[in-house]
């Protein structure tokens, strides 16, 4: 959730300290904004002016934008004559501060139109932060001071109303343009990476059918406890051990979805840290999307895994 933000979200494993994150952010480097002509604005009328959106990559070289106050939805195709009718929204992570386009992104959106599932990267609005960088920094080490000291605990925190309104309105237009897809409107799920999970999560108990993804994937999200309506889709569940924000907080999110007798797989690896998202790092959890394959395979959703 909120601590996701750069300082706690670029991969970081346990044995990462506060000051390595908190320099990390200070050396994100601002770029230009990337080409967007192939997104589309998420409502005809919005009354928010757009904002100057700050873009910047990480040391990794990993992109990032902050102050979005204009959602957009991105279409990732697949090639023609490949897709088989199934469609994703991506909600990538960042705190609702900042969003890890490419790596929980772009990088993700890719992997699904690889395998003939439409992909929709959802820019989702996000908290204000200030545009200095350094300002910036001095915001999140003091919003991680708070943290350590237990002034805010994870349960302290909600998922903004915005981000929901964003996710379900995403669901939403890719129903109702379904037939220009090529997509199965009954087969439209929802992936999302930390704040993006929580995000996943809150759309898929909280939305009106029109509105609710079929099948829900949050890779690293706040394990405490939901409210879990009879009627929530199916769920794939991914998290390390070692995740220093979630991986200590028990099974309530495994534990009330099975107690609504709605589906769940689950998969808790032994390393991997928080904000891994695509990146390869030589431990059992870059296997994820393979594993998530295999899972929508087994619900027709996927092509089966291929051999290497």
């Amino acid at each position: 959730m909120g601590t996701d933000t750069p300082i706690f979200h670029h991969g970081l494993e346990p044995d990462h300290t506060s000051a390595a994150a908190a320099a990390e952010v200070l050396v994100m480097t601002r770029v230009s904004a990337p080409d967007q002509s192939g997104s589309m604005p998420l409502y005809a009328n919005l009354n928010e002016q757009p904002s100057a959106e700050i873009w910047e990559r990480s040391p990794r070289g990993e992109l990032w934008v902050r102050n979005v106050t204009v959602p957009t939805l991105t279409p990732v195709l697949p090639a023609p004559g490949t897709g088989n009718g199934v469609a994703v929204v991506v909600a990538p992570g960042g705190a609702f501060r900042a969003l890890s386009v490419e790596n929980e992104g772009m990088a993700v959106a890719r992997w699904f139109a690889d395998r003939g599932i439409a992909a929709f990267l959802l820019k989702y609005r996000l908290e204000p932060t200030p545009p200095d960088s350094g300002d910036y920094a001095a915001l999140i080490g003091e919003f991680q001071r708070l943290f350590a000291t237990g002034e805010v605990t994870i349960s302290d925190l909600a998922v903004p109303a915005m981000a929901v309104a964003d996710g379900q309105a995403a669901v939403r237009l890719i129903r109702d343009r379904a037939l220009a897809w090529n997509v199965d409107p009954g087969r439209i799920g929802m992936i999302g990476f930390s704040a993006g999970a929580m995000t996943t999560i809150a759309v898929a108990i909280g939305s009106p059918p029109e509105m609710r993804p079929d099948f829900v994937a949050p890779i690293y999200p706040s394990m405490l406890s939901v409210d879990v309506p009879a009627d929530a889709p199916p769920m794939f569940l991914a998290l390390a051990s070692d995740d220093p924000l979630f991986g200590a907080q028990g099974y309530g999110l495994v534990d009330s979805w099975r107690k609504a007798g709605s589906a769940v797989e689950f998969h808790l690896f032994e390393r991997g840290g928080h904000g891994f998202g695509m990146r390869q790092q030589e431990v059992t959890s870059d296997r994820w999307p393979l594993l998530l394959q295999a899972w929508m395979h087994m619900r027709g959703w996927a092509p089966p895994t291929r051999a290497t």
